[in-house]
C-alpha cells in the first residue's frame, strides 16, 4: 500500500469531522486502511477466513486501545501507539536485507524463514530436507495449500473479544509462519523464524505465526525480531500453538528491536494430554514492550515452563503478562522472570496462575526476580494465584533488590575493578535464564547481547 495515499485518506477524513474524538480517528485511520487492504486481496475477500477479519476490525473499533484504567494495562501507557498513525505493510518493501545481514539471526540452523516487514521473504529464507508431511512455510501460502489445517486452528486459540490488539492483528493478518508437524515426527534441528523491520516511515507490522504439532511430535524453535533502522514502527504478533498428546515444544524468542519501536506480542498456546511446552522469552529492544505469554493446560499431564528475562536501559518500558491455567488435574508448571533495569527504564511483571476445580494435583511454582541498577529504575510486580481446588502445591514469590555490595566488595578484594565485578554479577544473575535456551548458537549470541546491552546502560 502506498503510504502517502493512505495519509491523504486519513487526513480528508479528520479534515471532515473535526469533532472527532481520538479514538474516532484512530477508527477512521485503520478502518481506510482495512478497505485498501481488502481491495489488494481480490477474490479472497469473500472467504470465511476474511469474514474472521471483518468481525475482529469490529471488534477493535468497539474496544478501542486500552487506557491505564484498564487494570490489565494499569502500569503500561500505550497512548503513544494510539496517537500515532502507522500504515500497515501490505507487501516487501523495495528495499530488503541481504542475506549476509541477517545471517547471524538464523543461528546456524538449516531452516530458516524470513519475513520483512512481516512478509515472507522467499529469497532469504532456506529450508533444509524435512521428514514426510512436515510443513513449514508462510501463512498467506499455508492459506491456499493447507486450508483446512489453517481453518481448524486459525483464531481458535488467540481470542479477540477482550485483547484490542489480538483483534487489530487479527484483522489485519496476512502473513506469518505456518509449521505443521504430523504425529510422531521429530524435528532433529531447530527452526528459525526471523522478522526483520525496515524503513523509515512508520509503519505497521502485524505477523501472524500458526504452530501445530500432532500427537508425539517435537519441535524447537527460534523467533527472532530485529531491525536495520532506527525508525519509529509498531509491531504486533500473535501466534497460536496448539500441542498435541505427548507433544513437545520449545519456543525461544529473542526481541531486539529499535529503541524507537514499539512492541506487542501475544503467544496463546492449547496443551493436550502429557504436552510440554517450554517458552525462553528476551526481552533486550523497544520503546515500549508487552509480551503476554498464555498456556491452558487442557488435560492431565501437562507440563509448562515459562522462562523470560528483560534488559531494559534508558526510558524503556518493558512489560510481561503470563498467564498459566491448569485446566485439569495432575499438571505442573515452572515459571522463572528476572528483568535487570538501569537509567529510567520501567518495568512491569504480572504472573497469574490459575487453578480451576478441577485441576486437583496442581505443582505450580513462580518466581519473579528483578535487579535495579540505578535508582531511577522502577519495577511493578504482581504475582497472582488463584486456586479453586483443594489438593494442590503452588508457590509464587516476588524480589527486587540491587547489586550485593559484598559480594562486588569480594571481587574488588580480588583486584577485579568496581565496573567488571558489577558487570560478572549481573550476568550471573541474567544468566540462570540465558542457561536454560537449549539452542547453542544462540545461548551464545544472547551472552554477547546482554553483555552489550549491559554496556549501553553504563554509558547511557
Amino acid at each position: 500500500m502506498d503510504q502517502g495515499g493512505s495519509r491523504k485518506i486519513f487526513d480528508a477524513c479528520v479534515r471532515k469531522e473535526v469533532g472527532m474524538s481520538h479514538q474516532q480517528k484512530t477508527n477512521v485511520w485503520y478502518q481506510s486502511s482495512f478497505e485498501l487492504f481488502e481491495k489488494s486481496l481480490n477474490g479472497e475477500a469473500t472467504t470465511p477466513l476474511h469474514a474472521i477479519r471483518r468481525g475482529a476490525l469490529e471488534r477493535f473499533h468497539a474496544l478501542g486501545f486500552p487506557t491505564t484504567k484498564n487494570e490489565e494495562w494499569r502500569f503500561t501507557n500505550v497512548a503513544p501507539i494510539a496517537k500515532a498513525a502507522f500504515t500497515p505493510t501490505f507487501g516487501l518493501p523495495g528495499h530488503i536485507p541481504s542475506a549476509k545481514e541477517i545471517e547471524r539471526f538464523s543461528f546456524g540452523t538449516p531452516h530458516r524463514l524470513v519475513f520483512v516487514n512481516g512478509h515472507f521473504a522467499k529469497d532469504l529464507s532456506t529450508v533444509g530436507k524435512l521428514s514426510a508431511g512436515v510443513a513449514l512455510t508462510n501463512l498467506a501460502t499455508a492459506f491456499k495449500q493447507h486450508r483446512d489445517l489453517v481453518d481448524a486452528h486459525f483464531s481458535k486459540y488467540a481470542p479477540f473479544d477482550e485483547n484490542p490488539f489480538v483483534a487489530l492483528n487479527t484483522a489485519f493478518a496476512q502473513d506469518g509462519a505456518f509449521i505443521y508437524v504430523p504425529e510422531g515426527c521429530q524435528v532433529d534441528d531447530a527452526i528459525s523464524l526471523v522478522f526483520v523491520a525496515v524503513g523509515s516511515e512508520p509503519f505497521y507490522i502485524p505477523p501472524r505465526n500458526l504452530i501445530v504439532l500432532e500427537e508425539r511430535a517435537q519441535l524447537q524453535i527460534v523467533e527472532s525480531f530485529v531491525t536495520t533502522t532506527n525508525a519509529s514502527y509498531f509491531t504486533n504478533v500473535v501466534s497460536e500453538i496448539s500441542l498435541g498428546r505427548d507433544a513437545v515444544l520449545e519456543h525461544d524468542k529473542l526481541q531486539h528491536e529499535s529503541l524507537q519501536a514499539f512492541h506487542i506480542a501475544a503467544i496463546h498456546v492449547r496443551q493436550k494430554e502429557r504436552s510440554n511446552f517450554t517458552s525462553n522469552s528476551i526481552a533486550l529492544g523497544g520503546s515500549l514492550v508487552r509480551n503476554n505469554v498464555t498456556t491452558v493446560l487442557g488435560a492431565e499431564w501437562c507440563e509448562a515452563t515459562l522462562n523470560g528475562l528483560s534488559v531494559g536501559t534508558g526510558t524503556q518500558l518493558i512489560d510481561n503478562h503470563t498467564t498459566i491455567d491448569h485446566a485439569k488435574p495432575n499438571c505442573a508448571s515452572h515459571e522463572l522472570y528476572k528483568a535487570i533495569l538501569d537509567g529510567k527504564s520501567r518495568g512491569v511483571f504480572n504472573g497469574k496462575i490459575f487453578v480451576r476445580t478441577d485441576a486437583q494435583k496442581t505443582d505450580a511454582k513462580q518466581t519473579n526476580m528483578t535487579l535495579l541498577l540505578s535508582d531511577d529504575a522502577t519495577i511493578d510486580t504482581k504475582p497472582q494465584l488463584e486456586i479453586f481446588a483443594d489438593d494442590v502445591k503452588c508457590t509464587h514469590g516476588a524480589t527486587v533488590g540491587q547489586l550485593d555490595e559484598n559480594q562486588v566488595f569480594y571481587l574488588r578484594s580480588r583486584g577485579i575493578d568496581e565496573k567488571l565485578a558489577a558487570d560478572i554479577l549481573t550476568f550471573a544473575f541474567a544468566s540462570d535464564v540465558v542457561n536454560r535456551v537449549h539452542v547453542p548458537a544462540l545461548r551464545e549470541q544472547l551472552e554477547f547481547l546482554v553483555h552489550a546491552k549491559l554496556n549501553e546502560g553504563r554509558k547511557s
